[in-house]
């Protein structure tokens, strides 16, 4: 287990190692100006030659028979009696970071604790260092350490008496700068040590603990980052530059503004409030307002009717009667009895929609298929989109163009009559043509 830590801390401080190569967090000391405008994020990251001195407070978990007790062959098992499965922690910590993501640290702390099986107490302790590796980027700091130390007990021999052992521990936690000076720090630990009898090997004693600490900064040499900073590298300091996430240009650092969108900057668009196109940034001409630019335009001067006949000419006109007949039901298409096949009769009433749509080239539809409610409305859909689909298929046949025709089905949720009648569901199955925007 410590190996596998100790490959995790490597990995877990290798990025900080570059990041610490290439560049040095802005300091109190030397740089009041830049740092305050820092985010706070960054502002009080973890730096070189850095101290802690701290308080902590906790709870401890011993592992079941933990060998922690005096031996007395004139007691039973030898003297050895078992604590509570918790008990509180306090102490103190001191540690210093000569780099941003690498320190040392030593601990003392007592765990007052109670025996489970008799009414005594006892005193753990622990006096312990460890290194420190953690992701000294930012006022937040996650961290792992792994370290060694003394683990004892102190207390009379009608409780455990007074033993050492050795014990290895391990965790990590998080580390949160409220300041330079003031951090607030969240641990997370396993302690690894002898459990009561060769055969039970070792044991674990988790630790939670809460602590806070000051963190006196070492002074160093000042580097060109405690000066000024251009933190978009647009060649204007941030304290003159007005867009100081975003490289810009004279005369305030901001970049080049297109306030429409239209890819023609501001000082070069004639129409700032507008999309336009070339030459000038400036919407396509449309004297008639009808939103078709005048060159597209074959009525300039007079918009556009919008009844969905002929909408792309730009001319103002009115829908020919046979198209006005031809948009709605198409009473006399007719098939077979559960089936999307077209009878033979129907053919005559669907010359009439070849004539239109050959009469006009432009002209789209959509092919409705409706049904009456008898069965369930699932296999109505299905049989009312079979029913569009041969319609289209028969119209293509006739040499009218696939791409001018879509279909849907409706099956029985649009009903036009009494599905209650026999000459209601008679008129409830149909097919609609609807014209479309061209």
């Amino acid at each position: 287990m410590p190996g596998a830590f100790a490959m995790m801390l490597a990995l877990a401080v290798a990025p900080a190692a570059r990041a610490e190569v290439d560049a040095e967090v802005t300091t109190s000391h030397e740089a009041g100006a830049t740092h305050g405008k820092q985010k706070w994020i960054r502002r009080h990251a973890p730096t070189r030659m850095m101290g802690e001195l701290g308080v902590f407070g906790g709870v401890m978990l011993p592992t079941p028979r933990l060998e922690l007790f005096q031996p007395d062959t004139a007691l039973p098992d030898d003297g050895f009696r078992r604590l509570r499965r918790a008990m509180p922690e306090i102490g103190a910590r001191a540690g210093f970071y000569p780099l941003r993501f690498l320190g040392l640290e030593l601990e003392g702390a007592v765990m007052p604790a109670r025996l489970r099986d008799v009414d005594a107490r006892a005193n753990l302790w622990a006096f312990r260092g460890h290194v420190v590796g953690q992701l000294g980027l930012w006022s937040v700091t996650p961290f792992l350490l792994l370290g060694t130390g003394a683990f004892g007990v102190a207390s009379g021999r009608s409780a455990l008496g007074k033993d050492v052992d050795i014990a290895i521990h391990f965790g990590g936690g998080v580390k949160i700068f409220a300041t330079d000076s003031i951090m607030v720090r969240l641990d997370l630990r396993d302690t690894v040590s002898a459990r009561r009898g060769v055969e039970n090997g070792l044991g674990h004693t988790g630790e939670l603990l809460l602590g806070l600490s000051w963190t006196p900064r070492g002074r160093r040499k000042p580097t060109p980052a405690d000066g000024p900073r251009d933190r978009d590298g647009d060649g204007f300091l941030d304290d003159e530059d007005k867009c100081v996430e975003v490289p810009g240009i004279a005369p305030d650092g901001c970049p080049r503004s297109d306030k429409d969108g239209d890819g023609f900057y501001d000082d070069e668009d004639k129409c700032v409030e507008v999309p336009g196109v070339e030459p000038d940034g400036c919407p396509r001409p449309d004297r008639d307002g009808d939103k078709i630019a005048d060159d597209d335009d074959t009525c300039p001067d007079k918009p556009e009717t919008r009844n969905r006949f002929e909408d792309a000419d730009g001319c103002p006109d009115e829908v020919p009667k046979a198209v006005a007949e031809f948009d709605g039901v198409f009473d006399g298409i007719e098939f077979d009895h559960d089936k999307d096949s077209i009878k033979a009769s129907s053919k005559k009433i669907l010359a009439r929609a070849v004539s239109v749509l050959t009469t006009y080239p432009k002209l789209k539809v959509e092919i409705a298929g409706h049904t009456d409610s008898t069965g369930s409305r699932d296999y109505n859909l299905d049989l009312s989109r079979r029913r569009a689909a041969a319609v289209r298929q028969y119209l293509v046949d006739q040499g009218i163009a696939a791409e001018r025709m879509s279909t849907r089905g409706y099956g029985p949720d649009k009903p036009i009559a009494d599905n209650a009648t026999a000459g209601g569901r008679q008129r409830n199955r149909r097919i609609e043509f609807h014209v479309v925007d061209e």
